[in-house]
């Protein structure tokens, strides 16, 4: 038998009407704020906010004797991430994800 795709099909279920619908879903404007913000610890206000007056404390330490340097990515990572110790196109070390 034939099947007539373009046909509109008509379903028990769309019997019942957008405003019954609308009872039945609570409401999503609900009045609780989530006030508690963990992305945003510092409670900074970020969208548009002009921040060339603070000042931020940062440490660099220095790469450390159990860390290298992907010569790939350029990123500091652990000894246990070590690939290869001495690539032959690229000189130096490579990490496993760089390798792969």
């Amino acid at each position: 038998m034939a099947t007539d795709y373009d046909a509109p099909r008509k379903t028990d279920d769309d019997s019942e009407s957008i405003e019954a619908l609308k009872e039945r879903v609570p409401d999503a404007q609900s009045s609780s704020i989530d006030v508690d913000d963990a992305d945003n610890p510092g409670s900074f206000e970020l969208a548009g906010a002009d921040l060339s007056d603070v000042d931020l404390d940062v440490v660099v330490l220095p790469e450390q004797a159990d860390e290298f340097t992907c010569v790939s990515c350029f990123l500091v990572k652990h000894r246990s991430q070590l690939a290869v110790e001495k690539d032959k196109k690229l000189g130096g070390p490579v990490c496993t994800e760089c390798a792969a």
